[in-house]
């Protein structure tokens, strides 16, 4: 096995907190070129089932990334797969805390799932699922 895989139990997590704002949501606009108005268009936003500006659920899936790739397991993690449930929005100026848990480990190969969940401010949910990685050096 390799040394990363083994510094890793079941039940370890890590977290990371940020609050997203304007330029976030501007700058992901731009690199992705989602452009729906729902995230750009404040009058077009108001309209919408949100009543206001929303970031891009993107986004906060990349945040589960930044999680996994700097946190747990850590530099040298390489993604396989991810599952998203976009439960809540998030709106620019919320502050959103990403959490990862290890919940499975294979014993052949250095590959490990782990539990993602992104919740806001208020405790709530807002995006959920399940990462695998390969945990090489």
């Amino acid at each position: 096995m390799h040394s990363m895989i083994n510094k890793l139990t079941i039940g370890q997590s890590a977290s990371m907190r940020k609050t997203i704002t304007e330029a976030d949501v501007v700058l992901y606009a731009a690199i992705s070129g989602d452009q729906n108005p729902v995230h750009i268009d404040e009058l077009a936003a108001q309209e919408s089932r949100f009543g206001r500006r929303i970031a891009h659920g993107m986004l906060a899936a990349g945040l589960i990334s930044a999680v996994l790739g700097m946190r747990l397991p850590g530099p040298g993690t390489v993604y396989l797969k991810q599952t998203l449930s976009f439960r809540k929005p998030i709106y620019i100026n919320d502050t959103v805390t990403t959490t990862v848990e290890v919940i499975h480990m294979r014993e052949d190969k250095p590959i490990v799932t782990l539990a993602t969940q992104v919740v806001n401010q208020d405790g709530e949910v807002v995006v959920e699922g399940e990462s695998l990685v390969f945990c090489g050096e």
